[in-house]
């Protein structure tokens, strides 16, 4: 006898500590109990044969409601009961995630000749993304990029790229990223704001972030991935160098457009792989 319901999220997380409500025909309610850690709620109240609502309510979550039916034997079987981020946007559950740059790429597009598009990417680097328990929106990002790391797949053109024309990288080693924010952007969206350090210049950023979603991986961990993209000007960064070709054609262009293609670690360490 009595109610049993797992409360889990789109990804199929367990809600911890969701409140389960359950109020009769009249309005009255009947029955109050409380997810374990495991999102499962499991309660001996013996309730009478009939129709009843359930109302399932989470920090940080949008109210569920579903009716039960509870049969002669006194039991309700409510089964999986799924809820939605408040707002109808979803991030990974609460605590610190590790980015692991072996199946991460950060990378950089620019325009070359006014035709075509030379890619980029840096092949070292290290992040923290720490997703806050209740408020999401005051989850934070930090990260740390090696400048001398950059690989376009022509050795000429990195050393170029190191040089004090562009990366300057004996000077400015390592490229920053430290979050000030994060604003919804629309389900599985956000806006990640924050403070780019690149060649000694500190500027305000906006990544546009997507979720995709979380799985277990092949050595017991578990992994989010994320797909963010923004756009820079070489100037804001005191990154002025060019080469201007004949009919006033610039050989690289003045924007670069960064893209991001990350899985993190639940935990604040990589595993041993």
């Amino acid at each position: 006898m009595g109610l049993t319901a797992k409360i889990r999220t789109r990804d199929g997380w367990a809600v911890s500590h969701a409140v389960v409500t359950v109020t009769d025909m009249t309005g009255t309610q009947v029955l109050r109990a409380e997810a374990d850690a495991e999102g499962a709620v499991r309660d001996t109240t013996e309730l009478r044969p009939g129709a009843y609502t359930v109302i399932v309510t989470a920090v940080g979550y949008a109210p569920a409601a579903s009716s039960a039916i509870v049969t002669a034997s006194g039991r309700a079987e409510v089964g999986t009961v799924t809820l939605a981020r408040q707002g109808g946007t979803e991030l990974p559950p609460p605590g610190p995630w590790t980015i692991d740059p072996a199946h991460s790429s950060v990378g950089a597009v620019a325009q070359h000749l006014g035709i075509s598009s030379v890619h980029g990417r840096f092949t070292e680097f290290s992040g923290l993304v720490e997703i806050a328990p209740d408020d999401v929106t005051k989850s934070r990002v930090e990260a740390v990029i090696r400048a001398a790391s950059i690989d376009t797949g022509n050795g000429m053109r990195d050393t170029h790229l190191k040089s004090a024309d562009f990366l300057d990288v004996e000077r400015f080693p390592d490229i920053t990223f430290r979050s000030t924010g994060v604003a919804e952007a629309g389900r599985d969206r956000w806006t990640v704001h924050g403070e780019l350090g690149l060649h000694g210049v500190v500027r305000p950023v906006d990544l546009d972030l997507s979720y995709l979603g979380t799985g277990a991986d092949p050595w017991g961990g578990t992994r989010a991935a994320f797909k963010a993209t923004t756009e820079l000007r070489r100037e804001d960064f005191a990154m002025n160098y060019n080469q201007v070709l004949q009919a006033g054609i610039a050989a690289i262009g003045t924007t670069l457009r960064v893209e991001l293609d990350i899985q993190a670690v639940q935990g604040d360490s990589l595993p041993a792989v």
